[in-house]
């Protein structure tokens, strides 16, 4: 049998509710085709989804990690990063003639 490594990415384009739980980390929920994926995040990781909402018009966030312990709805997302881009809108196509 051959050994993997599983990761999981999960793109959103809107920041999350979030709550605060110990320490001042976040923590929010996201539905992924009806899985509900439960992230905690170091509020300097939480910073990264605030900033890209206050700084571009659009963007979008790529949150990976490990699959962690299954819920009653998803799992939890282990040891969570966060990548944010700016999502720029795409121009609009030379309408021949």
């Amino acid at each position: 049998m051959t050994q993997g490594k599983l990761e999981i990415v999960v793109k959103i384009n809107e920041l999350p509710q979030a709550k605060t739980v110990e320490n001042g980390w976040q923590q929010f929920e996201i539905d992924c085709d009806g899985r509900i994926i439960t992230v905690v995040v170091k509020p300097k990781m939480w910073k990264k989804l605030t900033d890209a909402q206050s700084s571009f018009a659009q963007w979008v966030a790529a949150i990976s990690g490990k699959m962690g312990e299954a819920t009653e709805l998803g799992f939890v997302l282990k040891e969570p990063n966060i990548q944010t881009f700016e999502r720029k809108p795409k121009p609009e196509a030379a309408v021949g003639t």
